[in-house]
């Protein structure tokens, strides 16, 4: 019943791929013998008042358990002498259990262990709800920022270091899951719930981290048999970027060659500069600009860019078009034919360009379509 509920409630609480049932025992397992000496204590008072006094049962249960907690309330019948020297001698044993049991209690919470652990199984359950995710594996500067840029744009992200002090540097950077585990391995993938992630973006400054990341990543890839990821990664050669894409990286990003370009643009047309950092990286600007994929069953594939009447119809103009090949058309002109695989390059506003998408995705032509 409560199944059917939650099912048409659309109630679901996703399961995390990694279990830490087991490191959750192994912490509780200190617990077992205070609870064992409670439980014995309780069944010694009551067999000790039903026998001495001819407590009934409930009777019995119930003075045991205030003995045994020092409540203190009034005794429920009248107690014999022998009962007196027996209520002592369980009032000594009871005070002596429960020193030993606070001591172990506190003993297992000094560590801190199970408190890590408790608060990473809440963590896990919150990535297990993540879906279209990205991993951002290593923490530095780079991960500060871009951590930064992506809660603004309300994408969602893991944070995956095996810095012991990443939970303060989370808190710190507001980020809002974040993973202690080396990046590489299948513990981080799991933890990280990589399986419905939508990208890996690497960027450790060692070259032997990244190789790691990517190789791991397209391994866990074909043991999963999904779709590709998008991994991206960091480089500081052109032989790292090189050996990476070979590994299969998608894009990889080199910080010195990226300040390097936009010092050189910002010298050579500082006013075409600042007019593209603003309309490319503003969030508040009214014009927006992205790359939008033809799907097979798109009815504009096959068909030239001048009939799909974008400007006339969402008012969005293609400045753009990418091939299946990868190759990069800039400007292309009315002629050009939209093939299998072509991704086009779109500029407007933020709601033209969602109006482009419903256009493009559509599997027969639009109604819109009917008067143009």
């Amino acid at each position: 019943m409560f199944a059917k509920l939650a099912k048409f409630l659309k109630w679901h609480i996703s399961s995390p791929e990694y279990d830490l049932s087991g490191e959750l025992y192994e912490q509780l397992k200190p617990f077992r013998l205070p609870l064992i000496f409670i439980v014995l204590m309780t069944i010694i008072g009551t067999l000790g008042y039903m026998l001495i006094d001819n407590f009934s049962l409930i009777d019995a249960l119930y003075q045991a358990g205030m003995t045994f907690t020092t409540v203190g309330f009034t005794e429920v019948n009248k107690i014999s002498t022998f009962g007196r020297l027996f209520t002592i001698l369980f009032i000594f044993t009871g005070f002596l259990v429960f020193t030993f049991s606070m001591g172990l209690v506190i003993e297992v919470l000094k560590k801190g262990t199970l408190t890590r652990i408790l608060e990473e199984r809440s963590m896990l359950y919150k990535i297990a709800s993540l879906k279209n995710h990205f991993i951002i594996c290593y923490h530095n500067l780079y991960t500060i920022e871009l951590a930064k840029q992506f809660r603004e744009n309300h994408v969602p992200f893991v944070v995956v270091d095996a810095n012991p002090q990443l939970g303060e540097l989370a808190a710190k950077h507001k980020y809002p899951y974040y993973i202690i585990a080396e990046p590489h391995t299948q513990t981080a993938m799991l933890k990280s719930h990589f399986s419905s992630a939508k990208g890996l973006i690497s960027l450790s400054d060692n070259i032997a981290d990244n190789i790691a990341m990517v190789t791991s990543a397209r391994l866990f890839e074909k043991e999963l048999g999904r779709v590709p990821y998008f991994i991206m990664t960091s480089a500081n050669s052109d032989g790292e970027a090189e050996k990476l894409i070979k590994l299969g990286a998608n894009s990889i990003v080199s910080a010195t060659k990226l300040v390097a370009q936009r010092l050189n643009a910002i010298s050579a047309r500082p006013d075409m500069e600042n007019m593209l950092e603003k309309f490319v990286y503003d969030k508040n600007t009214a014009l927006d600009i992205e790359e939008i994929k033809v799907p097979d069953y798109s009815w504009l594939r096959f068909k030239r860019i001048k009939e799909t009447h974008l400007r006339t119809i969402v008012n969005t103009d293609i400045v753009g078009l990418r091939d299946q090949n990868n190759k990069f058309l800039p400007m292309p002109n009315g002629d050009t034919l939209i093939g299998t695989g072509s991704r086009l390059l779109v500029i407007g506003t933020a709601e033209s360009i969602r109006a482009a998408k419903r256009l493009i995705y559509s599997k027969h032509k639009p109604e819109e379509y009917r008067y143009v």
